[in-house]
């Protein structure tokens, strides 16, 4: 969804944005944990929690950008690549590997793009640097039998190919991190991306077709007039590459998953963050939910998800069709931030009670926005019958 909130995801991102078009040209600093490499301006860092909140009107607008009111149709593989249009959107992959041994790897690959304006500047400002766009990527990678979990990013504004985005083909980038992909009838991704620390570089290949949330892929967040983004997933991909950490390099494969928003959207006034589960289950089946969350703890009506059958077909999730018990809490050393890691999903109008777990308890990213996100293993019943699975967890918002 949300991721996600489906839409708006991280709560200093224009901040950062505006801070990369705004200040000088250097580099931040490394640290041993996550590297902010900023190609051309300083990005300043913020204690705000996560989730993206743009200044709008009372009618929801935000200045000339497109905003997503309707349905319309998808393209593929031409909505695999950017809408500039819309104020942001994102590229999100996450997935559970293995290696030759069996021995756990957790991934999550984001690219961000942010548009500080509605419309580029003109060709002839006279200024290599001059842009309306500004990407960001974070890379994190769980060794599980390690105990070992390393997140970096990447910010750089979309000038002189530092970053950007093409159609065709498809191209993503933040300087050397980069989705890649073609499309001769089944959805082919080939991720890269070399940290310091970590590494990822994996082909990765849809086993289902896209799934449209929402209505017909319109994803509402609020009441409010185009809070809303166009979401859709790709929610069951072979990935087969490697996986590298701390000079380590593994041979791995598994399942991955991808989940595409884009938006000129904002949470609603009383969302305070949101809790977002992707789920790939034993039966072949893949479970999408996520809970927006008020401040005074309580569920927006907004929430929901999709359960996509082995076949592809989806069935929409209303947020009276589940229910999320946290069962487990962690707090951070790094923040100080008390996250629920392990859950209970009920889904009693689907036969579905699911535990999810967390394969590591710090799956913490403190990057320039703070959220956790992390491997989960899980078990219940479906139908009666006993169910497992990997998937994602993401917890946005939390103070």
């Amino acid at each position: 969804m949300a991721r996600r909130c489906a839409v708006t995801r991280l709560l200093c991102g224009i901040t950062l944005a505006s801070a990369l078009v705004a200040s000088g040209c250097e580099r931040a600093p490394s640290t041993d944990v996550a590297r902010r490499d900023v190609s051309s301006p300083t990005i300043a860092r913020s204690d705000v929690p996560t989730g993206i909140r743009f200044l709008a009107d009372d009618t929801g607008q935000v200045g000339d950008f497109a905003r997503v009111s309707s349905p319309r149709p998808f393209r593929f593989p031409e909505d695999h690549a950017s809408h500039p249009e819309y104020r942001t959107e994102w590229w999100y992959f996450t997935g559970n590997l293995t290696n030759e041994s069996g021995d756990h790897f957790g991934f999550e690959l984001t690219f961000f793009r942010f548009a500080l304006t509605p419309t580029a500047p003109d060709a002839d400002s006279g200024s290599a640097w001059s842009t309306n766009q500004v990407y960001m990527a974070h890379l994190a990678v769980t060794d599980t039998r390690r105990r070992q979990f390393v997140a970096e990013e990447r910010l750089a504004r979309a000038a002189l190919g530092l970053a950007g985005a093409r159609s065709d083909p498809l191209a993503i980038w933040v300087e050397s991190w980069r989705l890649e992909g073609d499309d001769d009838g089944a959805a082919k991704f080939s991720l890269d991306a070399r940290g310091e620390r970590i590494a990822v570089s994996l082909d990765v290949e849809s086993l289902k077709p896209a799934v449209l949330h929402g209505d017909r892929g319109v994803d509402a967040k609020g009441p409010e007039p185009g809070n809303a983004s166009y979401y859709y997933s790709l929610t069951r991909l072979a990935a087969r590459g490697s996986i590298t950490v701390a000079g380590r390099t593994e041979a791995v494969e598994g399942l991955a998953w991808m989940d595409r928003e884009w938006s000129t959207s904002a949470l609603s006034p009383d969302v305070e963050g949101w809790d977002w589960f992707a789920i790939q289950l034993s039966d072949g089946r893949d479970l999408m939910l996520y809970r927006l969350r008020r401040h005074d703890g309580s569920t927006s009506p907004f929430s929901g998800g999709s359960l996509v059958e082995a076949d592809g077909t989806r069935r929409s999730i209303g947020p009276g069709d589940f229910a999320l018990t946290p069962l487990e809490h962690w707090r951070s050393t790094r923040s100080g931030v008390r996250y629920p890691i392990a859950w209970r999903a009920t889904l009693p109008r689907l036969g579905i009670e699911l535990e999810m777990r967390p394969v590591l308890d710090e799956q913490e990213l403190v990057l320039s926005v703070r959220y956790w996100e992390g491997a989960v293993r899980v078990s219940g019943r479906a139908n009666g019958e006993p169910v497992t699975g990997h998937g994602y967890v993401e917890l946005a918002g939390y103070r």
